[in-house]
């Protein structure tokens, strides 16, 4: 199976088949029938793609119930770090942080559940990001935790003179202070 269970109870990496040759490789990103045998009944709604250059950080974002979405994420070209903290209230690994290099060259996915806020951040000199979504976006029910709340402790292997990070994520509050409605 090329599902990968992590300690964070839902949070699987998944490492499809890549079947090379000298033509280039193949390999199915997504089947819905692998991902049900691995436990996963999953039916995606929407699809996001984001282009960003080195040093750039995305997140930590996440949509409140009944908007909460589940994520597939993985890079088309590049390379990120990819971040996500449980933040499901009476989860063993509340609070804790989880991270993943995912790239175009290692073609690993992240399959992020409900109850986790994500970001990563461009380790490459540009990266194109996609995921796939389970439920559609709503703006009433996004949400957020700072990207550098000292108490998650993230090395996004980004020095902080070359971090660049929207306005918008800048004003996200801690860990602490963020209000959202997960529960284990």
């Amino acid at each position: 199976m090329p599902f990968t269970t992590t300690k964070f109870e839902g949070l699987l990496l998944f490492e499809p088949q890549v079947f090379e040759d000298n033509r280039g490789y193949f390999f199915e990103a997504y089947n819905e029938k692998s991902f049900k045998e691995g436990g996963l009944d999953v039916h995606f709604v929407q699809d996001n793609q984001s282009s960003s250059t080195f040093g750039v950080i995305r997140g930590l974002h996440f949509q409140s119930p009944p908007y909460a979405q589940q994520k597939l994420v993985r890079v088309m070209r590049g390379k990120i770090l990819d971040v996500v903290v449980d933040i499901r209230k009476g989860s063993p690994t509340y609070g804790k942080v989880y991270t993943k290099v995912l790239s175009a060259k290692n073609k690993r996915q992240l399959f992020v559940p409900k109850g986790f806020a994500h970001g990563f951040s461009v380790l490459s000199k540009n990266a194109v990001v996609l995921y796939k979504c389970d439920e559609f976006y709503n703006k009433e029910s996004e949400g957020g935790i700072l990207y550098n709340d000292p108490s998650l402790k993230i090395d996004w292997r980004i020095v902080d003179e070359k971090a660049v990070v929207s306005e918008k994520d800048l004003q996200l509050p801690t860990l602490e202070n963020c209000q959202h409605n997960f529960v284990y």
